[in-house]
C-alpha cells in the first residue's frame, strides 16, 4: 500500500483521473491489477457535490442532512443517523465539513459506483492497464467505537468474496462466510492515507488477480431490507 502524494486541490469539473495518473507517475506508476483507492471527498469535489453553508454556524448543514436522507433512523442531540438514497446507514447522510473551506459542506457522490467506473475506465483507457477503483469514505459502525474507511463504490473488483461451499482449514464446509474485500481494502488504504495528511489516493499492489471482476457496492454489499435484522 502506497500513499500517492502531490495531488493539487481538486476543483469542480477537474479531470480527476488525469490528476491521479500524474501524481502516480511521479510517485508510484500504475501497473496492471493495481487497486486505486480514492477518497470520497475528492470525488465529491470533482463532481461539484459542494454546497455553501454558514461558516459561523456549525449546524447550518443540518437541513442538507434531511434533504439527502430517505429515512431518519435515530437522533441524539446534534447527531442524526440516516439512511441515504444509496442505502447507506450513516451519520448525517455522509455530509462532511472537514477538509473543505469553512463555508462549504461536501455531499456524497450521487452514484459512487458510477464515479468509480468512470475513474476506472478513464485510467484504463489512458494506460492500457487493467486496474480497479474503490471510492472510500469514513463511517462509524454500530456497537463498536472508532471509525474506519469503507467502500462507497467500486469498479473492476468483485466487492464480496463468497466462500460459502468451500472448506475451512479443518475441512469443514463454510455455510455463511462472505468477505467484503472492498471494505477491507478501503480500510487498509486509510492506514497509509491518514485522516488529515491531505493524501486522498492510495495504490494497493499485490491483490489476488482472481478478485478482479464485475460488481458494485450498492448491488452486492448494501444489505436488502429482507436480509436486514435491524432496520
Amino acid at each position: 500500500m502506497v500513499p500517492i502524494e502531490g495531488l493539487p486541490e481538486v476543483q469542480a469539473g477537474d479531470d480527476l483521473a488525469g490528476l491521479i495518473l500524474e501524481a502516480c507517475g511521479s510517485v508510484y506508476p500504475l501497473r496492471p491489477d493495481d487497486v486505486v483507492v480514492v477518497s470520497q471527498k475528492v470525488v465529491s469535489k470533482a463532481e461539484g457535490r459542494l454546497v455553501q453553508v454558514d461558516p459561523d454556524d456549525p449546524m447550518s448543514h443540518k437541513p442538507l442532512v434531511i434533504s439527502e436522507a430517505t429515512r431518519v433512523l435515530r437522533r441524539r442531540g446534534d447527531l442524526i443517523i440516516t439512511e441515504t438514497r444509496h442505502g447507506y446507514v450513516c451519520a448525517n447522510s455522509g455530509i462532511d465539513r472537514s477538509n473543505v473551506a469553512a463555508d462549504i459542506a461536501a455531499l456524497l457522490p450521487v452514484d459512487p459506483d458510477r464515479s468509480a467506473r468512470r475513474l476506472r475506465d478513464a485510467i484504463t483507457h489512458r494506460t492500457g492497464s487493467r486496474v480497479a477503483v474503490i471510492v472510500a469514505d469514513t463511517f462509524g459502525r454500530p456497537w463498536r467505537r472508532g471509525v474506519t474507511d469503507i467502500a462507497l463504490g467500486c469498479a473492476g473488483i468483485r466487492p464480496v468474496l463468497d466462500l460459502r461451499g468451500t472448506p475451512d482449514a479443518s475441512g469443514r464446509v463454510l455455510h455463511v462466510t462472505e468477505v467484503c474485500i472492498v471494505d477491507e481494502l478501503a480500510g487498509a488504504a486509510e492506514l497509509v492515507r491518514g485522516k488529515s495528511a491531505g493524501v486522498p489516493v492510495a495504490v494497493i499492489r499485490g491483490v489476488d488477480p482472481s478478485w478482479f471482476g464485475p460488481g458494485s457496492v450498492t448491488g452486492d454489499v448494501v444489505r436488502s431490507y429482507d436480509d436486514d435484522l435491524f432496520r
